[in-house]
């Protein structure tokens, strides 16, 4: 078994998690072009990420951007030309730049290319079933009518602010029934319903970095440093390869199966936060398998209908139930500490996997 993975069942109720003019939808074909709502892979990456390095009380590894400037012909002073790339460290001893992956290409050929495929293939978040997530639309107003403190500022067609003699004698018009003190607020989009999500671990790429020199993973420098700090060489599927020290991985397993299960999205919830409660967690070898640990089913006694179903006693699957699932559910075995048993199942596959011996 050289492949980990993961189904994660999440609840969001009346929340944002992914914007883009609003929460993000896509239509289901099957289902009436229904909206359903979804939380891109990047994003989920990013939580992911974040939940690692507070796990590991680190500051998350520095990223360098590039903007592009040039000076204008007719005012000679500098204006933007687009903009430049984005990259990280590139240093496989940064933990988020190990596990999430990086990718370096500097316009103009100054530097050689180098890039690293994250070792976890994280997929979007989306409804467990069209009819089992939907959207709803929120209107609302920016009211302080009630405060008598308030600066009120009226302006007219040439921007000259009223006098307040001017402002009594519009608010008298009775063609002008507006409130000075609300605001209409932009109707948006809020999610709810029962969201899965998924992830595969790669192990065998886990913790080792590829010394192809033909499609380079890190430089010569960072070589040479990952040599000095005790990675050592060897023979992979994939060629020869550093693998972290025994000590480093011990480090990060706890931390990344404590990620994986319990990451969040607080992005975009100034005003919509939402627990988004895990409800089950699913781990398997099997893809296909994993697939139906976690399901939906059409129920037949009725039109557009489906029931969430979670298989509990799946050979070759481990699942697990927190408390909060019965209450959507039909479940047996739900328990208080699922997740903390989640958590353990995750470091006592990554932690028996022979990373240094992987082709004996």
């Amino acid at each position: 078994m050289s492949t980990i993975y993961i189904r994660t069942l999440k609840r969001a109720e009346h929340t944002v998690f992914c914007v883009s003019d609003g929460q993000k939808f896509y239509r289901d074909s099957q289902f009436d072009n229904r909206m359903v709502p979804f939380s891109s892979g990047q994003q989920i990456k990013r939580s992911v990420m974040e939940s690692l390095s507070m796990a590991l009380n680190e500051v998350p590894s520095p990223i360098t951007f590039y903007t592009n400037v040039k000076k204008s012909a007719k005012t000679k002073n500098l204006e933007f030309d687009g903009e430049g790339v984005a990259f990280g460290t590139c240093d496989p001893t940064n933990s988020d730049q190990l596990l999430g992956g990086w990718m370096k290409a500097l316009k103009g050929g100054d530097s050689k290319v180098i890039k690293r495929r994250s070792p976890l293939s994280i997929s979007a978040m989306r409804g467990l079933h069209p009819l089992l997530a939907g959207i709803e639309v929120e209107t609302g107003t920016f009211d302080r009518k009630d405060r008598g403190n308030n600066i009120v500022v009226v302006k007219d067609e040439s921007g000259r602010v009223l006098t307040e003699d001017e402002l009594v004698e519009f608010l008298d018009n009775r063609e002008s029934q507006v409130s000075l003190t609300s605001k209409y607020l932009k109707p948006q989009r809020r999610a709810t319903g029962l969201f899965v999500q998924d992830m595969a671990i790669d192990m065998r790429r886990l913790f080792c970095v590829s010394l192809n020199k033909l499609e380079p993973e890190i430089t010569e420098e960072t070589e040479a440093k990952l040599r000095e700090e005790g990675w050592k060489e060897t023979q992979t599927v994939f060629g020869t390869c550093l693998v972290a020290p025994k000590p480093v991985r011990e480090k990060l397993i706890p931390a990344l199966a404590h990620a994986i299960v319990n990451w969040t999205i607080t992005s975009n919830q100034a005003r919509t936060f939402s627990l988004m409660e895990t409800l089950a967690i699913s781990v398997s070898d099997n893809a296909n398998r994993i697939a139906g640990s976690i399901r939906a089913k059409l129920k037949e006694e009725y039109e557009n209908r489906a029931e969430p179903i979670i298989e509990e006693d799946m050979k070759g699957v481990e699942t697990f139930v927190s408390l909060a699932a019965s209450g959507y559910i039909r479940t047996k075995k739900e328990s208080v500490d699922a997740m903390d048993n989640a958590q353990q199942a995750l470091i006592n596959q990554m932690m028996a996997f022979d990373y240094e011996n992987q082709l004996n």
